[in-house]
């Protein structure tokens, strides 16, 4: 590898790292503030000191999206969502071959999110929900965003999983 290319693969390195360090803290900020609705609806059911709010459903089922969505993001970065381990010990090659093979498999399903997530997000974006009142478009834009970053990190791995098969590295 070039020092040019070996750069500019650093230089991806550093913002995909960054990328995925910040969804892992949007992860975590979305758990902390879905503990709020849910608790409220929990409380307002068993209790009169708070009035029962029809809201926070909504609002539960929203975040719990985007949970699901940024969860499986991070997933896909740590190479831990689509993973089923029924092969053998393979050495270091073998197994860049076989992520290959099924990181083909997630790049496709990244397409099909992207592809159809914007559709999907072009569809509600002049509809509010009917509770909160919220956009519409803030909630569908999960699917193309989780699209697009399954592109990134998949295609990152993908790229160095061929690095490994090219340079002949085995550990």
């Amino acid at each position: 590898m070039s020092d040019a290319t070996s750069a500019a693969h650093g230089r991806w390195h550093r913002f995909t790292d960054w990328y995925a360090l910040a969804l892992s803290w949007l992860l975590v900020v979305s758990v902390a503030i879905l503990i709020i609705p849910v608790s409220l609806q929990i409380f307002s059911r068993y209790t009169a000191l708070i009035p029962s709010y029809i809201w926070t459903e909504e609002m539960a089922r929203f975040l719990f999206i985007w949970m699901i969505m940024i969860g499986a993001m991070v997933g896909v970065r740590e190479g831990t969502h689509f993973e089923v381990d029924i092969w053998p010990q393979l050495g270091t090659r073998g197994a860049a071959v076989l992520r290959i093979a099924s990181g083909l498999a997630v790049l496709v399903l990244a397409l099909v999110f992207l592809w159809y997530g914007i559709e999907f997000t072009r569809f509600a974006w002049n509809r509010f929900s009917e509770l909160a009142e919220l956009p519409l478009w803030l909630i569908h834009l999960a699917w193309p965003l989780t699209g697009a970053t399954w592109l990134v990190f998949q295609g990152e791995r993908t790229l160095d999983d061929l690095r490994i098969i090219g340079s002949g590295w085995s550990a």
